[in-house]
């Protein structure tokens, strides 16, 4: 029995007569018998030299035809050119857990992976496993995971049109005609044919493989569909005895292992033009038609993203090409009020009469240091003022509220749109393991899980609240943190004023005001971003403690105090100078000090928004600029410094003989937390530009120059700098979108306060319809506020000056004779009123009742119009609908359609077999 069974592959004879069926199971049996005879080969002692062929595992190989263009020198396969590496794991020979990772490889071995190792040619300590899934293999997972997979390609048919929109379109293609071909997409023939998304698609199954269009074995599951299902498999393997024993995650976490990762497909670069030669590999294509700044104003490639990154990571790519793209309306819009600010700046008749003002002495102001000074000396600063608060400050800030609602309302819908073409409409997350740091915790106390039906470890109402209270005092600790280093840039604030209103040097001098809020704006960046690194700890050291139960309940817990974190600290400042700057200090001979030393600064004459405006100018160039050298720069750097090492060790040439896996462990991980701070870094550049952009409407255009650099500095770092990622699927963007819901709620309310208490639009108005030329006429232009300047200012005797704020200087050196009466920004009585001196006088309450009232009418009308918004348009378009519904109709009628040819090929088959049987008798 042995002789013929060990006979049978190899003879004629033997294959001829036994039938193919049997013969199979045959060599099934012996296989796995071989299987279990061999030695284990997880020792190190099987490994040979890099330059030799590696040891290959003895586990059965189906259907290994090689796949064009790979060879062993690829990199891509197996030492015998055949089997395509899936996923390596890279550990040392030196490293602890051993004895895990053998039974771990051997647990591997079991669920029909295969495998082989080879050792790094850089380091000999380092050992490479690679591993291949076979066919069955992958079946059987795709399966289980629920894979949709194409069976049949789509049935296109055409809307119905109507005559108005057909005579519309056949004038706009004609009008297209004289303009250049689509030059923002990318020729059709330089992309990939990407079957699945132009296929119907159903959850794999084996019994029904016969319906699922395979031209190709190798090919039918793509290299990122293949990671997925052998890190499934990875995250189920045990390697000690034990429920809660087994995962790829693990083993990383306790060193043994010290890398795992899916290959590249090749190399980027290549000598041949893509024009002329196409693409090696998809890697090159997107660097080509992607990641290449040389392409910074095309499409971007989501499908191919997508094919090669998987959804999570073509998800945050649709998103920032989306938001991108939103910029461009609202950058427009923003540059037009600027410029309505330029181009009126010499008919603002407020400003006019500040650079006229020659005659108006302004209150020193800073304590001794400073002088006197003629209102006229802030003209350009008023200029300055007028172009980003005039007259369409307010549709701006309404605009942009609006703006913000349909950006998320349209993102919806093209989410939806690109849940549908990826298949996501129906994937639903797979119920999470519990997190290795909960089960130790909670490992004493068990319930039954409603879902799963099996024990698990529970945590008590009490010590999880109980965690919960301390992890908030801990994130209000933090606020005050940041609330005592914005006090520390106010007292900078205060003593620098004084300072630089003494120093020696005539430009400082002048400029004290402006010098010292420049000095305070750099400081409070430096701050900001040591603060952002105590913040990372703090937040991991309170997420960890609140011990949740699962991964994604842990990142949601981690990205909520993160961003909390980061919005207040980068956010405060602003704050400060919007809402609280020049707000509280007084009036001359009365003002409100700090700790009974310190007056508190004032505003500039011209106003405070100036200060604002600085703040978030220098703010979002120098955290833009700060984060993008840091998100290339540092790889950059890392892996220069890599090849330079490799350079010196095994010369210049070294790294173009190395094998793909060795380049790719030689490139830098990702970031430990994923797309988290790509996301935090757009989230907070949102803030900024809708939250303050009353006080600065060229916040949307900075940021369209940061995310049109973005993009591509992305792409970059994911094509050249980066492992590949570990394709991951994703319905949306998660927690991130709610977030962005609430920055558009607090926009709204912050850009109401702006415009009412930061800029002078409500004085202004108030005075042109009930003090000016023109009151009770019903209009306001500006020759209705002629006399503003005057009327906006009240006056100090200068007698009534505290003993430690009288100037050194009387001012006779700058007007000729000593100074009686200067003027400051209020409404308050002279100091020869019949009344009480220095009371607030009538329009000062008129004003606060204007700014309460533009406040309370400000926020319902543009709430309202968001509401509005967001009703009317649909989370779903309309043709995607009817496209779902008319695809579920014929997915149906195919698979009957399918399982009916099958079935009838069945009986002529009978028939045939039956005839040919029955004419075969005597």
């Amino acid at each position: 029995m042995e002789v013929s069974l060990a006979g049978a592959p190899d003879s004629p004879s033997t294959q001829d007569n036994v039938p193919p069926h049997v013969l199979k199971d045959v060599k099934l049996l012996m296989e796995s018998l071989e299987g279990l005879s061999t030695p284990s080969k997880d020792g190190d002692s099987t490994l040979l030299d890099p330059g030799t062929s590696s040891i290959l595992d003895d586990n059965t190989r189906t259907d290994p035809a090689p796949e064009v263009g790979r060879s062993r020198s690829s990199g891509l396969c197996f030492s015998d050119g055949k089997c395509h590496i899936d996923y390596i794991l890279v550990y040392r020979k030196s490293g602890p857990q051993s004895e895990k990772r053998e039974i771990f490889e051997r647990n591997i071995r079991a669920e029909g992976l295969q495998m082989e190792k080879e050792l790094s040619v850089c380091n000999s300590d380092v050992i490479f496993l690679k591993l291949h899934a076979p066919w069955e293999v992958l079946c059987r997972y795709a399966e289980l995971m629920n894979i949709r997979m194409p069976f049949r390609r789509k049935i296109y048919y055409m809307h119905r049109r109507y005559k108005f929109m057909s005579r519309m379109e056949k004038r706009i293609n004609r009008f297209r005609g004289w303009l250049p071909r689509k030059p923002m997409k990318f020729d059709n023939n330089t992309l990939p044919d990407l079957e699945e998304n132009e296929s119907f698609t159903a959850p794999f199954s084996r019994s029904r493989i016969h319906h699922f269009t395979i031209h190709n074995k190798d090919t039918f599951f793509n290299n990122a569909t293949r990671s997925r299902i052998v890190h499934h498999i990875l995250q189920r393997v045990k390697y000690e005895e034990g429920k809660d024993k087994m995962g790829l995650n693990r083993l990383l976490s306790n060193s043994s292992y010290e890398a795992a990762f899916p290959l590249h497909e090749g190399s980027y670069r290549s000598k041949n033009s893509i024009r002329t030669h196409g693409a090696e590999n998809h890697r090159h294509l997107l660097y080509e038609c992607w990641a290449w700044w040389g392409v910074w104003y095309k499409y971007q490639p989501l499908d191919l993203i997508r094919r090669y990154f998987g959804e999570k990571i073509g998800l945050y790519f649709a998103w920032l090409g989306w938001y991108t793209g939103m910029l461009f309306p609202a950058a427009l819009v923003g540059l037009m009020v600027f410029l309505y600010g330029w181009f009126t700046l010499d008919h603002c008749q407020v400003s006019k009469e500040i650079c006229q003002a020659t005659d108006i002495i302004m209150c020193p102001i800073c304590d001794e240091y400073c002088p006197y000074l003629r209102l006229s000396d802030s003209c350009i600063y008023a200029k300055v003022t007028h172009l980003f608060d005039n007259g369409a400050t307010v549709f701006f800030a309404v605009f942009m509220a609006v703006w913000a609602t349909v950006f998320l309302e349209f993102w919806k819908r093209r989410r939806a749109v690109l849940a549908y073409d990826w298949d996501l409409i129906d994937w639903e997350e797979e119920e999470e393991e519990i997190r290795p740091q909960f089960e130790a915790k909670y490992s004493k106390k068990e319930r039954m899980n409603p879902i799963s039906g099996k024990p698990e470890p529970y945590q008590a109402f009490t010590d999880k609240y109980s965690r919960l209270i301390v992890s908030a005092s801990g994130i209000f600790f933090m606020i005050l943190v940041v609330i005592a280093a914005v006090f520390g840039i106010v007292i900078y604030r205060v003593i620098t004023v004084s300072t630089f209103a003494a120093f020696g040097w005539a430009l400082i001098r002048n400029n004290s005001q402006v010098a010292t809020t420049g000095t305070a704006v750099c400081i409070n960046f430096c701050i900001i971003m040591l603060l952002n690194v105590l913040y990372e700890k703090v937040a991991l050291l309170l997420t960890n403690l609140e011990q949740p139960r699962t991964e994604s309940e842990w990142e949601n817990s981690f990205t909520l105090k993160m961003f909390l974190f980061q919005f207040v600290n980068l956010n405060s400042s602003t704050f400060y100078i919007a809402f609280f700057l020049g707000r509280f200090t007084g009036r001359p001979g009365a003002y409100i000090r700090l700790i009974n030393r310190w007056k508190l600064e004032e505003c500039h004459p011209s106003g405070c928004l100036i200060d604002l405006c600085m703040q978030m100018g220098i703010i979002m160039v120098l955290k833009q600029t700060w984060n993008n050298f840091m998100e290339l720069g540092y790889p950059l750097i890392q892996n220069w410094w890599t090849r330079r090492r490799l350079r010196q060790e095994h010369g210049p040439n070294a790294k173009a003989s190395f094998p793909q896996w060795e380049r790719d462990y030689n490139l830098q991980p990702m970031n430990a937390y994923g797309l988290f701070d790509e996301y935090l870094e757009m989230i907070l550049q949102f803030g900024f530009t809708t939250i303050f952009v009353a006080a600065f409407p060229l916040a949307p255009l900075l940021a369209l120059l940061n995310n049109i650099i973005e993009i591509r500095l992305d792409a970059y770092k994911f094509v050249t700098q980066w492992r590949r990622p570990l394709p991951s699927q994703a319905k949306d963007i998660g927690i991130w979108y709610g977030i962005l819901e609430g920055i558009g709620i607090l926009s709204v309310i912050t850009n109401a306060f702006v415009i009412a208490v930061t800029s002078d639009f409500i004085p202004r108005l108030v005075y042109a319809y009930k003090y000016g030329p023109c009151a009770g006429q019903g209009r306001a232009g500006e020759r209705c506020m002629m006399g503003y300047v005057n009327a906006s200012l009240s006056m100090f005797r200068v007698s009534d000056f505290e003993n430690t704020s009288v100037p050194r200087t009387d001012g006779s050196d700058m007007f000729g004779e000593a100074v009686k009466y200067c003027r400051y920004r209020d409404y308050r009585e002279p100091p020869d009123s019949p009344g009480e001196p220095y009371s607030y006088t009538l329009q000062f309450w008129h004003v606060l009742a204007a700014r309460l009232a533009f406040i309370i009418v400000f926020e319902h009308m543009v709430f309202t119009i968001k509401n509005l918004i967001a009703y009317l348009i649909p989370d779903l378009p309309k043709d995607l609908r009817d496209r779902m519904r008319r695809e579920k109709y014929l997915i149906q009628e195919m698979m009957y359609e399918a399982e009916l040819e099958r079935l009838q090929k069945e009986k002529n088959e009978k028939k045939k077999n039956y005839r040919a049987h029955h004419n075969a008798l005597p």
